[in-house]
C-alpha cells in the first residue's frame, strides 16, 4: 500500500537522521514528530521544537515524558528559530494547518513559515531534508499553500531536490507532502 504523506515524512526521516545530529520540529502539535526525532537523535542531537500554543507545548511534554525523551521545546513561532541554531542542522519537519482538536482559527501563516524556512534553509547541511505536510483544506490553508509551493518550485535545481507527493484521487484536500533536500556537494 503507498504511504501516507505523514508516513512517507518519517520514513524520508529515518533514512537521514542520525545520532548526534540537530533537528527541528517548526510545529510540534501534539509532539509525534518531536519525540520521532528525539528518538533518532539520542543523548548527544538536539532538537528544537516550536509551537504557539501552550497546550501543543503541554501534549509534546507529555508524550516525551511517557517514551523517556528530551528536547528543547519553545513556546514561539517557529520564525524564530535562527535564534536557536547554533548547529548545522540535518533534517526539519513542518505540519501546517492547525492543532487537532483544537482552536482551527489558529493556524500556521505563510509569512513566518516562509521566514523559517528560508532560515533553515541557510543552516541545512549537504544531503539534509526539510519536510512540509501541508493540510490546507481550512480558511487560509490554500493561500499558505500556494505559497509554499511557489517557493519550493522555484528553489535552484543545482542546489536543491524537490519532491511533492500527494494523492490526487481522494476527496477533501488530501495533505501534500514536499520534501526538500540540499544537494552533496561534489
Amino acid at each position: 500500500m503507498l504511504e501516507s504523506a505523514l508516513r512517507y515524512s518519517h520514513k524520508l526521516i529515518r533514512e537521514i537522521v542520525n545520532n548526534g545530529d540537530t533537528v527541528v520540529d517548526a510545529t510540534m502539535g501534539n509532539g509525534n514528530d518531536t519525540a520521532l526525532f528525539a528518538s533518532l537523535v539520542g543523548e548527544t542531537g538536539c532538537v528544537h521544537a516550536f509551537d504557539v500554543q501552550e497546550l501543543a507545548v503541554e501534549n509534546t511534554k507529555i508524550r516525551l515524558k511517557e517514551q523517556q525523551l528530551t528536547a528543547q521545546l519553545h513556546l514561539e513561532s517557529h520564525e524564530n528559530v535562527g535564534n536557536y541554531l547554533q548547529h548545522n542542522l540535518k533534517c526539519a519537519v513542518f505540519n501546517l494547518g492547525y492543532l487537532p482538536k483544537s482552536d482551527k482559527t489558529i493556524i500556521t501563516q505563510s509569512e513566518s513559515t516562509l521566514k523559517s524556512l528560508k532560515c533553515m534553509l541557510t543552516h541545512l547541511l549537504s544531503g539534509g531534508r526539510i519536510l512540509l505536510v501541508l493540510y490546507y483544506g481550512h480558511d487560509g490553508g490554500e493561500q499558505e499553500k500556494e505559497a509554499v509551493l511557489h517557493f519550493a518550485r522555484t528553489l535552484p535545481q543545482e542546489e536543491y531536490q524537490v519532491l511533492e507527493y500527494q494523492f490526487i484521487n481522494q476527496k477533501n484536500s488530501p495533505p501534500i507532502l514536499v520534501c526538500i533536500e540540499k544537494r552533496m556537494k561534489e
